[in-house]
């Protein structure tokens, strides 16, 4: 009898850092682990946000068991209110994982009830017909999990975002005995975060950032301080309460996302409040600076966050003073770095100290490094390992670390977005792929595809020109004149040169083609362009975007 197989489905998040979202296929039943986003680079004009593509899933809509999220982070559950518009399904995960998840697709006015599961940590959970255990580990944000997925083929592990952080804010370590004991009973596959692969060492604890942020605010204590952090980071945000507690100084929270994470981080016992005064952004003018702390969002550079509208003095109630010290406690998450530069040089004009990750020891990653890796590894000890959740030369490290640890490199395989593994008991091999194109949200849900992003790219880089004429026929047939306009272009002589070299070139060849007799509009547009393109592109090594009006009346 032949072994039972599953499929193993990658949407998104391999190769690249965003978008997180895979399926597993067992018999008719599929699961979907987490649904995220990505954000754009800024050579992709007007995108708001990248999304995998959901094709294969919406296919199959009615065969999806279960979405399940390994944590709260939008790189693994921004993407839900696309994929549960087209898929409607229950949603797994940790108390706070269904309550981030819970805000963003109230906000997004979702039509329809979703259902939502909550788990504990160690539960399991039957889910279709696969069985799947959350085993807790540490990462950036609280409650996150690693899973035990049991199906037909054998155990699959997928390590979700973690590292091993042995001194915790909230005491919840990662389960290490747990995945022992797993690795003991035999491990299948194991799918793992290679985010910071290339890294030596161990990744700092969490712990360690707070002694940095309570030395930096002990040491101005005649400054108003401003921290910016990720809005979900809400131990980050539980050790900069505790700094306000000892050191006096009040609170105010800065930006919607902060405020409604930290209600309900308190709400779920995730953030101790107690002995901490809140204040508004609207009193912030009449409290001495030296008294409060503004915790805020925008670490990102994000331009509609708090910390880049306080960087433009466009907040309604609170300015920047050359006074005030502004931590940011994070690192630029890849594609980020020019917008939270610009930030910080924004903030600089403004006279204000900056201080970030660079300079200090402000923000500690919540991904394992190498030490950890091996670490997993050890335990684990899977049949088969797949990297994920990473740039390539990442993937590619982590996988000469399985090597280094034992692992044979025919055991180890390199995947990429769209890949499909075929997975049995005795074997695995790869099964063809599926669409997983970058699926572009410009503007809440519009979509936008790569042929628009390609015609912004040359609009940025090589201008518009448009040209404009009219071609009579009656009494007889005659070129009334051609005008060119170009937009995107630089100023001055060299520019009025060319605009005319091509309404010549363009009025010589209609006049040449109007010789053979009748001419129709579409055949004279076609002329302008052609005609545009070759001088563009041959002569002056442009390729800018050709718009015509040649009218024939």
């Amino acid at each position: 009898m032949a072994d039972s197989s599953v499929k193993i489905y990658f949407l998104g998040g391999l190769g690249e850092i965003g978008r997180n979202c895979m399926a597993i296929e067992q018999g008719r039943d599929i699961l979907v682990v987490d649904a995220g986003l990505m954000f754009p680079e800024p050579s992709m004009y007007g995108i708001d946000i990248i999304l995998p593509d959901f094709t294969w899933l919406i296919e199959r809509a009615e065969r999806v068991v279960g979405v399940v999220l390994t944590h709260g982070h939008e790189d693994h559950t921004g993407a839900l209110r696309y994929l549960l518009r087209d898929v409607p399904t229950t949603i797994y995960g940790a108390p706070l994982t269904i309550g981030f998840a819970k805000h963003r697709l109230m906000e997004a006015k979702l039509p329809g009830s979703v259902a939502y599961v909550e788990v504990q940590d160690g539960e399991t959970r039957k889910i279709g017909s696969f069985r799947v255990e959350f085993i807790p580990v540490t990462h950036s944000v609280p409650s996150a999990h690693a899973l035990a997925i049991t199906t037909e083929a054998g155990v699959i592990i997928h390590s979700g975002d973690f590292k091993f952080d042995q001194t915790p804010i909230d005491h919840r370590r990662s389960d290490i005995a747990r995945l022992a004991a797993l690795g003991d009973a035999g491990v299948r596959l194991l799918l793992a975060d290679s985010t910071n692969a290339e890294q030596p060492g161990y990744t700092a604890s969490e712990s360690s950032v707070g002694v940095t942020l309570r030395r930096l605010v002990l040491e101005r204590q005649d400054r108003r301080i401003v921290i910016a952090c990720f809005a979900s980071h809400l131990h980050r945000v539980q050790q900069i309460l505790r700094i306000a507690r000892e050191s006096g100084r009040k609170v105010c929270l800065l930006g919607r996302s902060m405020e409604a994470n930290v209600k309900l981080g308190r709400k779920l016992g995730e953030i101790d409040a107690e002995g901490v005064t809140f204040v508004s952004a609207d009193s912030l003018d009449d409290i001495d600076p030296a008294s409060v702390i503004v915790v805020c969002t925008g670490s990102q550079g994000e331009p509609m966050a708090a910390l880049s509208r306080l960087a433009r003095q466009d907040d309604r109630f609170f300015s920047v003073r050359a006074s005030d010290t502004i931590i940011l406690s994070s690192h630029p998450i890849p594609g980020n770095e020019w917008s939270v530069g610009r930030v910080i040089d924004d903030l600089h004009r403004l006279g204000a100290e900056v201080i970030h990750s660079d300079i200090e020891p402000v923000h500690a990653s919540g991904h394992a490094r190498q030490g950890e890796l091996k670490t997993l590894h050890q335990l684990i000890r899977p049949v088969d390992f797949i990297p994920i959740h990473g740039e390539y030369r990442q993937m590619i490290h982590h996988a000469d670390l399985a090597v280094e640890m034992g692992l044979a490199s025919d055991h180890v395989w390199i995947c990429e977005d769209g890949d499909v593994m075929e997975v049995t008991a005795s074997s695995i091999k790869r099964a063809g792929t599926i669409p997983a194109e970058y699926h572009y949200i410009d503007g809440g849900d519009g979509d936008t595809s790569d042929q628009i992003l390609d015609e912004r790219r040359m609009l940025a880089e090589h201008g518009v020109l448009q040209v404009a004429g009219v071609v009579t026929t009656k009494p007889s047939l005659k070129l009334e004149g051609v005008t060119v306009s170009m937009r995107g272009w630089f100023d001055g002589k060299s520019t009025d040169d060319i605009r005319r070299h091509c309404e010549n070139e363009v009025e010589d060849a209609l006049l040449s083609a109007m010789k053979s007799g009748s001419l129709s509009e579409e055949e004279a547009n076609k002329i302008a362009r052609k005609t545009v393109g070759r001088l563009m592109g041959g002569k002056y090594r442009r390729q800018p975007v050709v718009m015509t009006a040649i009218a024939v009346i």
